[in-house]
């Protein structure tokens, strides 16, 4: 077992999707040898959800710490955020640093208005894809897939896919076993082909 466990950084904002955050960040806290999850918000205290439920941020953007992974959820706030200059300034610059940025559903709009897709390949979202897609620079969107690894970019499709993308997170950092560990004591079942997305033909994406 590491000694210190790697902290991963989740990034609230008003309107967030509550599956985002709480999917992978469940699987995650079953393995708390191998990774402390804290959670940042625009202030420290109470960060309401798309659902209306509020999520507590231990400390707000302009006090957190350099990252080592960052997770940037989706959810109805991302519909503002993506034109908020302040906002994406401080992600890109934070971001800048980190071993690895994660996003899941439309997070990928967020990362790719501040710059930090730009030359990666990336998804989202399938009903949301036509939106996503029009943010980011050289980002090759790729519309077929439940996630999407790219060196030190990983991307989710929406929601409930957060889930099978943390899954395949942990067995890349950690191995198989932890992976396994995780998903057994959460009693999920995952999707272990990152190509795995009938949801991109239900959207007419494919």
């Amino acid at each position: 077992m590491p000694n210190d466990p790697r902290r991963l950084s989740v990034v609230l904002f008003e309107g967030f999707e509550l599956l985002d955050v709480f999917g992978p960040v469940e699987l995650f806290g079953l393995v708390p040898d191998h990774l402390a999850v804290e959670f940042i918000g625009p202030e420290a205290g109470p960060v309401a959800s798309s659902q209306g439920v509020e999520a507590v941020a231990t400390i707000r953007y302009a006090r957190a710490p350099t990252p080592d992974i960052v997770l940037v959820p989706g959810g109805q706030g991302t519909r503002s955020l993506v034109s908020d200059s302040a906002f994406l300034t401080w992600l890109r610059d934070w971001s800048a640093s980190a071993s690895l940025v994660t996003s899941v559903c439309t997070g990928s709009a967020l990362l790719a208005a501040a710059g930090l897709l730009d030359d990666y390949r990336a998804t989202s979202n399938k009903a949301a894809f036509e939106w996503v897609r029009q943010h980011g620079e050289n980002v090759e969107w790729v519309a077929e897939a439940r996630w999407v690894e790219d060196g030190d970019r990983w991307t989710s499709s929406g929601i409930a896919a957060g889930m099978d993308m943390a899954a395949a997170l942990l067995a890349n950092l950690f191995g198989n076993d932890v992976a396994e560990t995780a998903t057994t004591r959460a009693e999920l079942e995952t999707h272990k082909d990152a190509t795995w997305d009938p949801f991109a033909k239900i959207h007419g994406l494919v």
